[in-house]
């Protein structure tokens, strides 16, 4: 730097000097702070801390680590406040536009003016991206420790879950298990006996709700080789088991198969997985007014057969979507939040996908699973 310059710039120094006042008033009345900002107070002190910086760039006086040791205290009193990052970002750079329209006051060549404001621009550059650099790094380490803590979470729960179940089918499934027996004895004698089809329906769906909580458990489930499935006949048989409910709660089923959907898989796992959907169905129309419709659609996509259930009842906020296939999440007032946890296992386990689309209009849970390739 020439001495011509070097004089020029302890002008500007000595100019900031004499105006130090005058500029940070006027920063200060214009930042933005928030009022729940638990380091208001020292936001202030950084921005006079910042401006003895430029001053001392301007002489050359500045290191790299100082800027950054500045930026380091900034980021972490940002993450501690847990404020939007924004309004450091505003604050840094409205202070920057102060300073510069006050140098362009000062009376010296413009070439030299034109140097001095590219090396503050290069410090205050240099300050934001320290500062964002370490808020992001503090913010994704955050993130990080608290997607790993609520994994461990979630796996001490399914863990207890699973303990839990293997004590409860131990209780309750051989006595079901007769309960189911001698009530296909009594058909069997006394074929036009009443409620006993309201009584088969309740034995399923307890035992239904039995097989969930084993599905759950991350103890291997005793289960049939793979078999020939057809779905159209799984849909058709669950449709009778659950004409009571559908009965009752007035809501019209329309089945409209396109074509013969053969698979190869669990029966039972994947008849539970559509059997779940149904009831969903049934129950999300409830407490709707007519008409309330339910509608079951097939169709071929290549290597994939899709089944597809829909229903006219509440839309699922889009923010929900992404969450109702987790354990334990639920928005029945008694329900176990691992009905659809458990059907996106098996869907999973048949390399199968199962997803949900939600409108005003309807709401379709749709499963897609492998063709079983012709012979």
């Amino acid at each position: 730097m020439s001495n011509v310059a070097k004089a020029n710039f302890d002008k500007i120094f000595l100019f900031l000097q004499e105006n130090q006042d005058e500029f940070l008033m006027e920063w200060e009345h214009y930042i933005k702070l928030s009022d729940n900002d638990i380091h208001k107070d020292k936001v202030k002190n950084n921005g006079y801390q910042m401006y003895i910086l430029v001053k001392k760039a301007l002489k050359d006086l500045i290191s790299n680590e100082e800027l950054k040791q500045l930026a380091t205290k900034v980021a972490l009193e940002r993450v501690e406040a847990n404020i939007n990052i924004g309004e450091f970002v505003f604050n840094v750079n409205f202070g920057r536009t102060v300073i510069l329209k006050y140098i362009s006051k000062v009376d010296i060549p413009i070439e030299d003016l034109q140097s001095a404001i590219e090396k503050i621009n290069y410090l205050f550059d240099q300050f934001s991206y320290y500062a964002v650099k370490k808020y992001t790094e503090i913010k994704d380490k955050e993130l990080e420790e608290k997607t790993i803590l609520i994994h461990e979470t979630q796996k001490d729960r399914l863990a207890l879950l699973g303990q839990m179940s293997s004590s409860f089918v131990h209780e309750f499934r051989n006595p079901l298990t007769a309960v189911i027996g001698f009530t296909k004895l009594l058909r069997d004698e006394y074929p036009t006996l009443k409620y006993l089809d309201i009584i088969d329906v309740e034995l399923e769906q307890l035992n239904f709700r039995i097989t969930q909580f084993l599905h759950t458990s991350k103890a291997n489930i005793p289960g049939r080789k793979p078999e020939k499935i057809n779905v159209n006949e799984v849909i058709d048989n669950i449709l009778q088991l659950t004409y009571p409910s559908i009965v009752a709660a007035d809501v019209d089923v329309k089945v409209e198969m396109e074509c013969e959907v053969i698979l190869e898989g669990n029966k039972d796992e994947l008849r539970q997985v559509l059997l779940n959907l149904i009831i969903n169905s049934i129950d999300a129309l409830s407490n709707r007014e007519k008409p309330k419709v339910i509608k079951i659609t097939n169709c071929e996509n290549g290597r994939f057969v899709g089944v597809s259930i829909s229903n006219n009842g509440p839309e699922i906020p889009e923010n929900t979507i992404g969450t109702i296939f987790e354990p334990f999440y639920t928005t029945k007032e008694l329900g176990t939040g691992i009905g659809l946890f458990v059907c996106k296992n098996i869907i999973e386990k048949h390399n199968g996908t199962i997803t949900c689309k939600s409108s005003r209009e309807e709401t379709i849970f749709r499963v897609e699973l492998p063709r079983l390739e012709k012979v």
